[in-house]
């Protein structure tokens, strides 16, 4: 422990009583004393002594005694006043507490109860916007009125109320509607951006195509994990977001592949073994995309259900002579057509007649027959569009084209291919605004809208212009979404196939090559927005090319 000082000496308090001034004054000078005069004295006493008292003495005070708040308080003199007037102010504060109770309790027993309301209250309330505005303060919001009875508004109908008086007064201009359309436009260009898998690179504004060069590569086949029977039809999805190809061969197959230029790996294989597939259109997809058409040389069909994955063999056409018993051997499905909305089946049977089937109800009803009564047999049908009305279009084997009113079921036209004669017709095709004849000879002639038009005065439409590349006869003719390009083709040779510039009608001179695997061609057909073209051949192969002018790969 640490040592501690030595104590000091207590001052007896007789000594210094009996000393006198003088005393203390030498007292101080000569020992160092400090002078303290006469009844004075100051009693020194023990440390520790005076700690243990003072300790003893705090532990018998009260914490009232302890601590006190300084609150600025007067004089000691006005102490009890102050208590006093404390002591006041609190009965004062204790009676306006009972009476503001009372007060409460008389209102309370008064107040009518609140009314709950279930709407929620708002979070802000701007106070620039009155919530109700009168209507018959003035003759000018009289005129905003829909009703004699009207005599208030909100404030959000007033504001569009106004809105529209203005717009009633003052008009959009022509330039702004113009521009207002353009953005409804976009606004669907995003909306078909969002539900397609395709890429944003991918998609390009149209472009007009230039004659001579065309920008072509070729990509992996589109069958490349199935090539062992002759292809005999091919065609694509309609809907540009479903990238699938449908190719029908010669073992009764159709196979589905998801074409994505690199792979194209095959969806799944459906096998039909009592309809053989001989034609181009012996393997249709509804314009709808829901369904797959599946015909032959034979008097019934099959329908596959994309969405379901349910095949359903339908035994002939009611209503006709496929089903009769014995006579429907005779007849076939091998050339069908759908119309532009689907509704409608056409299909061509024997003795020059056309069909049409009502899709819509599902079970293969004729609704009515075209007899066209032209030698040669049927070789091609193709549906027409003059605004709300459609047409057919029939190519006989005499190169003989009939025009017909579907609603009205009446010929409109009728005339010769020019340059054609018995058996000299072969194919025929046809867009917004050409249609192609192909003939025995090799020989595509190419008419402008005018001559399939149904109000047209011409009795023997003019060629625009006979396109003579091919020497042999046509087998496929086939034009792209914008009607830039057509494809011509001729399975009877090899490498018999040209792309038509349709603005020009001449042939791209850069394609096909001396090196490019055509073969003899089979099917041609382009994808919906005619980034992809896929060729079949006998080979069982199915080429597929891209067009660079028409988005990336």
């Amino acid at each position: 422990m640490p040592k501690r000082g030595p104590k000091r000496q207590k001052t007896s308090a007789d000594d210094n009583a009996s000393k006198d001034d003088e005393e203390r004054r030498l007292e101080s000078l000569l020992f160092g004393v400090p002078y303290v005069p006469a009844g004075e004295e100051i009693v020194l006493e023990d440390e520790d002594e005076g700690e243990a008292e003072n300790g003893k003495e705090l532990q018998n005070l009260t914490d009232g005694d302890l601590f006190f708040v300084d609150d600025e308080a007067g004089p000691s003199g006005d102490t009890g006043r102050n208590e006093e007037d404390d002591e006041e102010e609190n009965e004062e504060e204790k009676e306006s507490d009972d009476e503001d109770n009372d007060d409460e309790e008389a209102e309370s027993t008064h107040r009518p109860e609140p009314v709950l309301s279930s709407r929620k209250k708002p979070a802000w309330t701007d106070p620039s916007d009155p919530p109700v505005v009168s209507l018959v303060a003035s003759k000018r919001s009289r005129k905003l009125r829909d009703a004699p009875s009207e005599t208030t508004l909100s404030g959000r109908e007033y504001e569009s109320r106004l809105r529209r008086q203005f717009e009633r007064i003052h008009p959009a201009p022509a330039w702004a509607k113009k521009r207002r359309r353009e953005g409804e436009d976009e606004d669907n260009n995003d909306d078909s951006l969002f539900t397609s898998t395709a890429g944003i690179l991918s998609r390009q504004s149209r472009r007009t195509l230039s004659p001579g060069i065309l920008a072509i590569e070729r990509l992996r086949d589109a069958n490349q994990s199935s090539q062992k029977a002759d292809v005999k039809s091919l065609v694509f999805h309609p809907s540009e977001r479903v990238p699938v190809l449908a190719v029908g061969t010669s073992d009764r197959r159709v196979r589905l592949y998801n074409v994505d230029g690199h792979t194209s790996p095959l969806l799944q294989t459906l096998h039909i073994p009592t309809i053989p597939f001989t034609s181009q259109s012996s393997v249709s997809f509804h314009p709808s995309g829901t369904h797959l058409l599946l015909t032959g040389n034979r008097p019934y069909y099959a329908v596959y259900d994309l969405q379901s994955g349910a095949l359903k063999t339908h035994n002939g056409l009611w209503g006709t002579r496929f089903s009769t018993p014995g006579i429907a051997k005779a007849e076939c499905m091998e050339i069908t057509a759908f119309s532009p909305t689907g509704d409608m089946l056409a299909v061509a049977g024997r003795g020059g007649n056309v069909h049409l089937v009502d899709w819509r109800s599902g079970g293969g009803q004729v609704v009515g027959t075209l007899k066209c009564g032209a030698g040669g047999g049927i070789r091609e049908l193709w549906w027409t569009k003059d605004g709300e009305e459609e047409g057919l279009a029939v190519l006989s084997g005499d190169a003989e084209v009939c025009l017909w009113d579907v609603g009205q079921r009446r010929c409109l036209r009728r005339w010769r291919d020019e340059g054609g004669f018995r058996g000299a017709g072969r194919a025929m095709a046809g867009t917004s605004g050409w249609m192609a004849i192909g003939s025995n000879s090799g020989l595509v002639n190419m008419y402008t809208a005018d001559a399939f038009a149904g109000t047209s005065s011409t009795a023997q439409p003019k060629p625009t212009k006979t396109i003579g590349n091919l020497t042999t006869a046509i087998s496929t003719l086939r034009f792209n979404h914008d009607a830039q390009l057509m494809a011509v083709a001729s399975r009877e040779k090899k490498d018999a196939m040209k792309l038509i510039h349709l603005p020009s009608l001449t042939a791209f001179s850069n394609w096909p090559t001396s090196s490019s695997p055509i073969g003899h061609v089979t099917a041609v057909d382009f994808s919906p927005r005619s980034d992809y073209l896929a060729i079949g051949n006998t080979k069982g192969r199915v080429l597929l090319y891209h067009l660079k002018d028409y988005g990336k790969a």
